[in-house]
């Protein structure tokens, strides 16, 4: 009895998650929004991403993100590249990087480009869907004084198509 349980458990399991979202063709969009410090002020960041698996595993994509509640404003444009490792069915450890303009609100700041590195772990939630925790740091082109450099946590809710 307990392993028809067990058996049953397993194929209703399998059925959600058959459907491999990180196979080439297939689509997603997500969805983040966090917090950060920058120049003395406290920010509100809401981003959205769109990528598209040109292999299997490997993703290419267009992301923004917006910086809100406090001067200046920013607004972010960034192509990316994320490598979704293949060790297990629901879990996925990725590794990603990318390039990204930075558009300043502001007359005493200029606008400036970036670059940088990601991983994490992605959790397939079903056959349409993923959440992924991670962390990047990113490295700022012509930096002149101060710190050249930061690192953040990464928190997104994928749909998949």
């Amino acid at each position: 009895m307990v392993v028809k349980f067990v058996v049953a458990m397993f194929l209703v399991f399998s059925a959600v998650v058959n459907a491999d979202i990180f196979e080439k063709g297939k689509s997603n969009i997500g969805v983040s929004i966090g917090a950060a410090n920058s120049l003395n002020q406290t920010y509100t960041i809401f981003g959205i991403n769109a990528s598209y698996f040109i292999v299997d595993n490997l993703a290419v994509g267009l992301r923004y993100r917006g910086w809100f509640g406090a001067t200046p404003t920013q607004n972010e444009v960034a192509v990316d590249a994320n490598y979704y490792i293949p060790l297990n069915q629901k879990f996925r450890p990725y590794v990603g990087a990318f390039v990204r303009q930075t558009f300043v609100n502001s007359d005493i700041i200029d606008d400036y480009a970036s670059y940088g590195a990601r991983g994490g772990l992605a959790l397939t939630m079903s056959k349409n869907s993923f959440i992924s925790v991670g962390y990047a740091i990113e490295y700022y082109d012509n930096c002149q004084v101060g710190d050249c450099s930061t690192s953040y946590p990464e928190f997104v809710l994928g749909l998949a198509f």
